[in-house]
């Protein structure tokens, strides 16, 4: 047990580079120092979570499938749309079975599962969790543009496209509308500004 444990340690540790590992094709957009991936990761559960319990899916199924969304781009890294009509793209699958293997199996078989699930795309959960992270994308490129990355709108027109729920559909129709500093004018009780481009 203790050279399993030493596994899940050592994986821990990878974990922790995501948090340093940027979004690439926010480059393409001119952002010099875009949001990590696990930046991404943490907001699109909080975002899976959301649709999740208004779509009638599992909340806590639909957020634990979009924290471990992107868990193999420890040995990736973040292939953005681009590259991947060059490099090809490596099988999400096989690269957590190596990131897994050698922990308990419990826990390995677990991760394994969530990936796949979340690959195929047919529960409930899996569905909330991939629009989370087209929303998520979409918000992302909303807050670039506002702060004068123009070139965003292509990934906020391109994310907006692939949502599939009513939830999400919905949800993107009111970032659309609004402002990303709203929250902060209706926290302080001051009058709502409408959006201008």
């Amino acid at each position: 047990m203790a050279e399993e444990l030493a596994q899940v340690a050592r994986f821990l540790y990878e974990a922790g580079t995501l948090k340093q590992s940027k979004r690439t094709g926010w480059w393409m957009a001119g952002v010099r120092d875009p949001e990590s991936v696990a930046e991404h990761a943490w907001r699109t559960s909080l975002i899976a979570s959301v649709i999740a319990k208004l779509e009638g899916a599992d909340p806590a199924r639909a957020a634990f499938l979009a924290v471990w969304h992107d868990s193999q781009e420890t040995r990736t890294g973040d292939v953005n749309h681009l590259a991947k009509k060059y490099a090809g793209e490596a099988d999400p699958q096989a690269v957590t079975a190596d990131q897994v293997r050698g922990m308990p199996e419990v826990l390995a078989a677990t991760v394994r599962e969530l990936i796949g699930e979340y690959e195929a795309r047919e529960s409930p959960e899996a569905i909330c969790a991939r629009d989370a992270d087209k929303l998520e994308c979409m918000l992302q490129g909303i807050e670039y543009k506002a702060q004068g990355y123009e070139l965003a709108q292509r990934w906020i027109d391109n994310s907006r496209t692939r949502l599939t729920t009513k939830t999400a559909n919905e949800l993107a129709d009111q970032l659309l509308e609004m402002d990303p500093l709203d929250w902060l004018r209706s926290a302080m009780g001051e009058q709502h500004r409408p959006w201008t481009d």
